[in-house]
């Protein structure tokens, strides 16, 4: 192998692929039926159920890197067990390793205080409570991110925020307790880029209203909670403010590095059983006198799923390699390229997928559609394909400025 487990990493794989099989593959559909059946607003209990076992296993926290609360895990090391946490969507948050709370935990082990990581931290950490991260505006292209019009105003020793956002994931999850949000607290600053700042605004907050769930693809809680929520004069603390203003995209870059590559690499594991799915499904349909398995096409389609999972695969632990090695802010093209990459990959052969089902593809009895929704929405989420072949492309440009 080009990156080779190391044994520690071998031994949590091996006893989280026993745990999918012992308790989250039987699980999904209850899952699902109890997302649908309860709806975004509501606990789901099998969650609940499992986070216990999973913990009492040490199957939890694994992706904090360099932490005295987690498995202490390089990214590289992570890779493969993220991979088999995406396999499912129940999976990540019995694990306590899901979005945003993987991300939103990093920030306050990284940025927070003594004080927020004893209030927010130490719960986020025992899965006793969820978190969401407010950036995402419907009033503007949030593709750049600089186009935030949210405000963070200083009043003597607090700060007053005002803005409306939506995509918040989790803010309708009741345990949901902590939101980091980011808005302008210097709007006229020259540099676009020091005119943002992220702060801790407590969901119990006066001037807090969670306006409604956003269903993804028809789909609310599945494959997350997206919401939209409205800040009017919401006062908190100054002391709330994180590393200090005008460093809202220093810590977005801290935050998003390892947030995109997590979503990779639980997109492949997710495209792994999807081909596994499609190549059960062929080989047990006949059409035109023999099994679909048979059909030139399906061949050429699972020859290229196959292909195309490895390829991603091999970028994806590239990534996390460099990131490991010179930081996640060198890394910068390797995160974008695995970004593009990874989606499009996982929307292919998902696609191959639900043609090789027939219609039964388009149902959600095989988890297709929930399994298309997600990575779809990550063509998006975290930035868009174009911002980043934009900034590929100039990285790749710029190695020619002298020429």
């Amino acid at each position: 192998m080009l990156y080779p487990m190391s044994p520690k990493v071998v031994a949590l794989k091996r006893k989280l692929e026993s745990f999918m099989d012992r308790h989250i593959y039987p699980n999904e559909e209850r899952f699902y039926r109890e997302a649908e059946e309860l709806g975004p607003w509501k606990v789901y209990p099998v969650v609940e159920e499992l986070k216990p076992l999973a913990r009492a296993e040490g199957l939890w926290n694994l992706f904090l890197p360099e932490s005295n609360h987690g498995a202490g895990l390089t990214n590289l090391e992570y890779a493969p067990l993220c991979e088999v946490m995406g396999r499912s969507h129940l999976a990540p948050e019995v694990f306590n390793c899901s979005a945003p709370d993987t991300g939103n935990m990093e920030v306050l082990e990284r940025y927070g205080s003594e004080r927020d990581k004893e209030r927010w931290l130490k719960p986020l950490l025992a899965g006793e409570i969820r978190s969401c991260f407010a950036m995402t505006e419907p009033a503007v292209a949030s593709s750049d991110a600089t186009n935030i019009e949210s405000s963070i105003v200083r009043d003597g020793d607090h700060y007053v925020i005002n803005g409306r956002k939506w995509y918040t994931t989790n803010a309708t999850d009741p345990r949901c307790k902590i939101c980091i949000f980011m808005g302008k607290t210097d709007p006229d600053n020259p540099d676009r880029h020091k005119q943002q700042s992220m702060i801790l605004v407590p969901m119990d907050t006066p001037g807090i209203e969670v306006k409604r769930p956003l269903p993804v693809f028809g789909f609310y809680g599945v494959p997350d909670r997206a919401s939209e929520v409205v800040f009017t004069n919401v006062r908190v603390p100054r002391d709330n403010m994180l590393l200090g203003e005008g460093r809202g995209f220093e810590i977005a870059q801290g935050r998003l590095g390892p947030g995109r590559i997590h979503h990779c690499m639980r997109l492949i594991g997710l495209a792994e059983r999807t081909l596994e799915k499609m190549c059960r499904r062929v080989r047990s349909r006949v059409a035109f006198g023999k099994p679909v398995s048979e059909q030139t096409v399906t061949q050429e389609r699972i020859a290229e799923a196959r292909i195309m999972i490895e390829q991603a695969r091999l970028l994806t632990l590239n990534a996390a390699y460099a990131m490991d090695t010179v930081g996640n802010k060198v890394a910068k093209a390797e995160i974008a390229m695995i970004k593009v990459a990874v989606p499009n990959m996982a929307c292919q052969i998902i696609d191959w997928a639900i043609q090789a089902h027939g219609g039964g593809g388009t149902s959600n009895d095989f988890g297709l559609t929930q399994a298309y929704a997600t990575a779809r929405l990550l063509r998006l989420a975290d930035g868009p394909d174009e911002v980043h072949r934009n900034q590929i492309a100039r990285l790749e440009l710029k190695k020619y400025s002298n020429a």
